[in-house]
């Protein structure tokens, strides 16, 4: 990559690059976690609520929702291509997800700077808000995308 350019502007060229990185997390795939949407800064991951993630109450288990908020936190973190790795998250839950249906969390940049990234991510089911989720990146300064 060309030193003088922009992070936006390393997303638009190694998009393709970055979203093959991501979709190497094998932790998101065991849960069937997918990557729906990747902007600079920004992640859509949605899932399929199955009988396996649900807790005593029948429900969708705050674990694995817990799961899904932060593999799209992950994804806008690391979306320009720069290695970035989670400071803090703080998780309110106030529905639950029911079995069958379809969970997304977005994850949205609210500020960033050399070192350090603010995330907000929603999660929704069915059209509801069931969580929400602050999170704070630590960047690193190595890219993993090709280097010229």
């Amino acid at each position: 990559m060309e030193k003088n350019m922009s992070e936006t502007e390393i997303h638009l060229r190694y998009k393709a690059k970055i979203i093959e990185v991501l979709e190497r997390d094998s932790y998101a795939k065991s849960l069937g976690i997918r990557l729906s949407e990747l902007g600079p800064g920004s992640a859509k991951s949605e899932l399929l609520v199955q009988d396996g993630m649900l807790n005593m109450h029948g429900t969708l288990h705050g674990a694995v929702t817990f799961a899904l908020a932060d593999f799209a936190f992950q994804s806008a973190c690391n979306s320009y291509g720069r290695m970035s790795v989670g400071l803090t998250t703080t998780v309110n839950y106030m529905a639950a997800g029911q079995l069958g249906s379809v969970v997304t969390a977005k994850a949205t940049e609210e500020r960033k700077n050399y070192r350090t990234a603010w995330y907000k991510i929603a999660i929704e089911s069915n059209g509801e808000l069931i969580s929400t989720m602050e999170a704070t990146a630590y960047r690193k300064e190595k890219y993993f995308v090709p280097e010229d």
